[in-house]
């Protein structure tokens, strides 16, 4: 695996299922489920590659804004997630935001009032 600063990451959920469909439909993709002890849905990566992470329910975990904030990458299609977050029932914090060098950034609240980054070089 990479040396990345970050390897995992949880967005900690307390409605599995609206959060699961919120994500699903602003990145326009699918995420695997996992039911063990904790309930999670997975977004892709390449997790031998580098960064992965989940959403999480978690008997003890609480969703809300005042913890970590992590950004997803959204590499190319960082307007059109941008877009979709507030009819998949979630809240645009921050529109495209240029940090030269580095891209682009948007900041957003879920359907569970976790405050998310998004990130694209584009």
């Amino acid at each position: 695996m990479k040396n990345n600063a970050i390897n995992w990451f949880e967005i900690m959920v307390s409605d599995f299922d609206r959060a699961h469909q919120f994500y699903q439909t602003i990145l326009g993709t699918s995420m695997d489920t996992f039911d063990g002890e904790d309930k999670m849905a997975l977004f892709p990566a390449e997790y031998d590659q580098g960064v992965g992470g989940a959403l999480t329910l978690r008997k003890g975990g609480t969703p809300g804004p005042g913890g970590s904030l992590i950004y997803l990458n959204v590499e190319g299609d960082l307007d059109g997630v941008l877009a979709r977050i507030p009819e998949a029932g979630g809240e645009v914090i921050k529109s495209r935001t240029a940090i030269p060098p580095h891209g682009f950034i948007g900041i957003f609240k879920d359907s569970e009032g976790n405050i998310v980054g998004l990130h694209s070089m584009s």
